[in-house]
């Protein structure tokens, strides 16, 4: 059993970076490959990053390569993202998952642990 608690989201303006950080517990965390999803208001929750159990894979959604990074500290048990060059359109609720393989993250029927989400507001 994995428990994900998100935190770090806020009210930024566009051009300004926010830091995610998703804390899980148990001492599987670190075979779990993780990553981020989003849903904005009125839309269907997308897929933004995702990094395999050592951290040395990643994947990114195309509209943000380029301004996000996920990276990982198996030590700490923590995953992060950091957002940079922020958009209105990246405003959603953020949401931390774990899953048994990278290639999981095609799709969010296929996470075995989510976590409860935190929010990111960008203004222009």
């Amino acid at each position: 059993q994995v428990q994900l608690v998100e935190s770090g989201g806020g009210s930024v303006q566009a051009g300004g970076s926010l830091r995610l950080s998703c804390a899980g517990s148990g001492r599987t965390f670190g075979s779990y490959a993780m990553g981020w999803f989003r849903q904005a208001p009125g839309k269907e929750r997308e897929f933004v990053a995702a990094i395999n159990w050592s951290g040395g894979s990643t994947s990114y959604a195309d509209s943000v390569m380029g301004r996000f990074t996920i990276s990982r500290d198996n030590a700490k048990n923590t995953v992060y993202l950091q957002m940079n060059s922020l958009k209105p359109e990246d405003t959603a609720v953020y949401y931390c998952a774990a899953a048994a393989a990278l290639a999981r993250f095609g799709s969010p029927g296929r996470m075995d642990y989510w976590g409860t989400g935190t929010l990111v507001t960008v203004s222009s």
